[in-house]
Parts: C-alpha cells; structure tokens; sequence
C-alpha cells in the first residue's frame, strides 16, 4: 500500500519511534497556501495511512515500531497522545478505519496465513508492490474482540466504511484479478463491481455515499496485459500508472476522470464532496519518488496542486468538518525514506 513501504526503516529509525515523541510545528513549503499550523505527529520509522474517527477526535494509521519491521496497526488522538497499538502485533497489518459509531475498528492482515511478517518483493523484479494475503477483520478500538469478516487468503483490504456506517468497499483477489467489492459491515451481501482486467483498488466513498472515487490501471494491449498477469502469478503488482476513476455505489457509470499517465492513488473527498484529493507523481521524474497532493473536480476538470515539498506525500484524508487535513509525508524526515504523519489546519 504505502509506496516506500518496501524500504526497510533507516538504522535507529525503530528505537525513535518507541521514544515518547512531542509532536511540533512544522513550517509549509513554498506554495502550500491549503495548510496552516502543520504539525508532525510521528517521528521514525514507517507511518502511514491515518485517516479520521466519525468524531475528528482520533487517528487510526500504520507503523513499524515496538521493533517489527512490518506494519501494526495504532490509534492516536488528532493531537498525537494516547498513542497505542490496537492489532496484536501478528503478520501484517494495512488499511485501517474507524466504524460502528467510533466503537469498532477495521483493518487488514495477514497473520491467518504468515505470524510473521511477510517476505519483501524481489528486489530484481524493479519497483512492484507485494501482493500478502490480507484478510479483513474488525475489533474494538482497543483491539479487543477481534472479528474475521473475509476468509480468502489472498489480498484483501483496502476497506472503508460507507458513511452511513452499513456498508464496506475493498479491494479483493479474490476472485483472481484485483477488484472491487461492497459488502454489509457484517461481512454478508458480498457484491463485485469491477470486473475490467487490470488493477481496480483504493476505492472511497463520497461524503453522500452515492459514488465511489478508486485507482485503476487496465492493460491497453495484449502485452501490457500478459505483464500484468505474469507478476499477479507471483502475487505482485507494479504500479507506476494509475488514473483516478469514479463510479455510482452499485457499480454503474465507471468512468476515468484523470488521464496524467503516472502513478495516482490514494483519492479520498474533501468534506462537501465537490473535489477529490489525492496523491500523484505526474508532474515530476518518478526515478525521484517524489509525489505532491492534488485537488480535481469529480468530472476531471480544476485539476490544482496542494503540496510542493521534494519528497513523498500521499494518503490524504479530510476531518469530518472538512478543517483539517492528514497525510503521511517523508518530509522533515531524520534519516532517509522514513514516512511520518502530519495534520494541518486546512485553508480553502
């Protein structure tokens, strides 16, 4: 999930993060005019992918921290204390979102299959992210009374909750490509809605609950599409070419909405629901790793940069009263390749 995930943390980056940290005040870079008051809320190693509780108080993200060299799951308030881990330290962990009122949690893991952290991609092999197999499950937020909602044993994650708390959209192998599916909270009424060959993932819901933004990548020719399903044999994926797509909750009207030809992903919704944020590295050399925050418009129009630092930022998420804004970032970062999380006051 995370792009620099298959980084292993730098030296010391593991003995940081189990320091108390103090989160401070970070100045924007030039042309940030969206974030004010930006605050760092982590410090070392790998974090990422912190999105909102219903009630803006909390955070729920990934790190690899208490010395794993793989992802746990840990929850924080917006203000960077109470800081605890809320998976049980087994396997893998991604994707994880608060649910039930703020009462439950869910997330994705893979400690069914593997109790220990799973084998890095083949370095050979260039840039390709690894395909573990995630299962979903939900508990409550301090990680207690722990739920299985997905029994595939293959990739399965990348879960959010429809805001009218019923429903869950995710990504799934499910079936043999990589696919979006909805079901009910209580993991019945599974339901596929993309079926094109190619990599259909990180869907997310409107405010409204009507559409679905996701990133997709479907194979142009005959040999794009071999390549494709020669490395999803090896249960691995490359993902530097991805657009944003939109679709109607039930499936209907897919339909792409960017067209930059570079490695998009992470989309979620401003808090009104009329653009959609995301991460891309369209605009630059993508041997730098550089990625920036976008704006768009849902038809595809507006399209209006966010972020400028020299580095990564991605997997942006919006407050439920639309004032704040989150994302993982290598920005500021003490030795390199370490993600931390930030949050800012958002100036629109």
């Amino acid at each position: 999930m995370v792009p620099l995930a298959s980084c292993l943390p730098a030296r010391g980056a593991q003995e940081r993060a189990n320091v108390a940290y103090r989160p401070v005040k970070v100045a924007a870079e030039p042309g940030e005019t969206h974030l004010r008051n930006i605050v760092q809320l982590t410090n070392g190693g790998e974090n990422a992918e912190a999105y909102f509780s219903h009630d803006g108080s909390r955070l729920i993200f990934q790190s690899t921290r208490d010395g794993r060299t793989c992802d746990q799951q840990y929850v924080m308030n917006t203000d960077g204390s109470r800081l605890r881990r809320v998976s049980n330290g087994e396997g893998k962990t991604t994707c994880g979102y608060f649910m039930d009122g703020d009462r439950r949690i869910l997330f994705a893991s893979s400690d069914a299959v593997q109790k220990d952290c799973p084998p890095r991609p083949d370095a050979s092999k260039g840039y390709v992210w690894r395909l573990d197999p995630f299962d979903i499950y939900t508990a409550q937020t301090d990680g207690s009374n722990r739920k299985r909602l997905t029994r595939f044993g293959v990739y399965t994650a990348e879960g959010v909750v429809s805001p009218d708390g019923r429903r869950i959209v995710f990504t799934s192998l499910k079936d043999g490509d990589l696919d979006i599916y909805v079901m009910n909270v209580d993991g019945s009424g599974l339901r596929q809605l993309t079926h094109q060959i190619g990599y259909d993932g990180g869907p997310w819901w409107s405010p409204d609950g009507k559409q679905i933004v996701y990133r997709a990548n479907h194979p142009a020719t005959p040999g794009e599409a071999k390549a494709y399903t020669d490395l999803l044999a090896q249960r691995l994926v490359r993902p530097n070419k991805m657009d944003l797509w939109l679709m109607n909750a039930d499936g209907s009207d897919q339909r792409q909405i960017t067209h930059l030809g570079a490695a998009s992903f992470g989309p979620s919704w401003i808090a009104d629901g009329k653009r959609i944020i995301f991460s891309s590295n369209h605009h630059t050399d993508p041997r730098l790793g550089n990625f920036d925050l976008f704006l768009v418009n849902p038809d595809g129009t507006g399209l209006e940069q966010v972020t400028t630092a020299k580095t990564f930022d991605g997997f942006p998420m919006f407050s439920p009263d639309g004032k704040k804004v989150v994302w993982a970032s290598n920005r500021h970062d003490a030795n390199p390749h370490e993600t931390n999380i930030f949050i800012a006051d958002w100036v629109d």
